[in-house]
């Protein structure tokens, strides 16, 4: 017998089992292509800042560093790790 029903049940359950397997593994994805909001994080990255020679991308670091603080203090974790990242970058360019 042909139960279009229980096909459509078990197609619908298949998605939501590859979306439930894929969705962790993006988001550690993610998370790794930029910097968490850390204290750590937070510290290293201005150290790095900190040491760069003045000039204008330093300054631009450093203001990513405290729009990072800002954004920790106010519990906006995603716009702590940007800017953080960028502010990372920043340190690393040449």
């Amino acid at each position: 017998m042909d139960h279009p029903m229980i096909k459509t049940l078990i197609a619908a359950a298949t998605v939501a089992a590859v979306a439930y397997a894929v969705a962790p593994a993006q988001a550690a994805h993610r998370h790794h292509a930029g910097l968490g909001c850390s204290g750590a994080n937070l510290g290293k990255t201005e150290a790095a800042v900190e040491a760069m020679a003045d000039n204008e991308v330093k300054f631009a670091a450093e203001k990513e560093v405290s729009l990072a603080q800002d954004a920790m203090l106010n519990n906006r974790w995603g716009a702590c790790g940007a800017h953080l990242s960028k502010a990372a970058e920043a340190s690393t360019a040449k």
